[in-house]
């Protein structure tokens, strides 16, 4: 065998620590591997012939440190301040007006200062009120000491020396003219027609059967008391049959003018009510009841207080 001596570049002599070298010779048909001569190699030696990269020689930069930015605080957020639609209500001291006196004050101490007249029947009042208690009731042209003092309507009179309200349209300073046939006319007298149906009745119902008796024979029959509840089952109470409207009109309304001297409380005719209580409104009507009788228009319906007038 021929043995061929090549030059071993240094590159490859790396590789001959290894033991074997892998070379082609010119001229041979195949690839023979030599092996290459165990040479001992100094460690210090081996190290310096190792590749050694550059970049392993160099001082690594020490790695930069990224310091976060501070997340910037939030600016706060002011809500709009709304501007107001109205310009605020200037404060302003109220002037507080002294209390006036109460009616009772005012009745407790009245000043006459003149007087007149009333108009129509009139209601006596404790106060300046519908609601108040009539005290009594005065027929028309009664001439009243009063006051300078009004309140809500009414006006203050004194009657029998004390302080009492009166409506105050129904006062005037001329006396009104009073018809013939409303002048007295009261009786205590037995009515000719008979007293069976006083049976029952109290002293004011008795009066006025006989004072209608006495002055309106167009009435054909009266009616007292009778069952059950209301002002005829407690002996209050006179109806007076009449056919003529305007006889029974004029029944109706004399009775009502002298309501205090009969102690009348109500007068009911051709569906129509009048009270003392609600004097000042005059004739009410009422509602349908269903036939002429109890809607009142073949007779005329008086209430009486009982022992008023008595």
């Amino acid at each position: 065998m021929r043995v061929a001596r090549v030059a071993v570049p240094l590159a490859l002599a790396g590789l001959a620590t290894t033991g074997v070298v892998a070379f082609a010779v010119p001229g041979s048909d195949a690839q023979t591997a030599v092996p290459a001569p165990a040479t001992s190699v100094p460690d210090g030696a081996a190290l310096r012939e190792q590749p050694v990269s550059r970049d392993l020689q160099r001082t690594p930069s020490p790695t930069p440190v990224v310091t976060p930015s501070p997340t910037p605080t939030p600016s706060p957020t002011v809500a709009p301040t709304t501007k107001p639609t109205t310009r605020p209500a200037t404060t302003k001291k109220a002037t507080e007006k002294p209390a006036g006196p109460t009616a009772e004050q005012q009745a407790a101490h009245p000043k006459v200062s003149g007087s007149l007249w009333s108009t129509d029947e009139l209601n006596i009042r404790t106060d300046p009120s519908k609601k108040a208690d009539v005290v009594t009731v005065v027929p028309a042209a009664t001439k009243l000491s009063v006051t300078s003092v009004r309140r809500d309507g009414y006006r203050l009179v004194v009657f029998k020396g004390e302080g009492r309200w009166v409506t105050a349209q129904y006062l005037s300073e001329k006396k009104p003219k009073v018809a013939a046939s409303d002048a007295g006319g009261v009786t205590n007298a037995p009515c000719g027609k008979g007293s069976a149906m006083e049976r029952g009745l109290t002293p004011d119902a008795v009066l006025v059967h006989r004072t209608v008796c006495a002055r309106f024979p167009q009435v054909s029959s009266f009616g007292g008391t009778r069952g059950g509840g209301g002002f005829h089952g407690s002996g209050q109470a006179v109806d007076c049959m009449i056919s003529d409207s305007t006889a029974g009109w004029a029944l109706a309304r004399w009775v009502r003018a002298h309501a205090r001297e009969l102690g009348v409380s109500e007068v009911i005719y051709s569906q129509k009510i009048w009270t003392v209580q609600r004097s000042g409104e005059g004739w009410r009507s009422m509602s349908d009841r269903g036939s002429a009788t109890a809607n009142h228009y073949d007779h005329v319906h008086v209430s009486v207080y009982g022992h008023w007038a008595a």
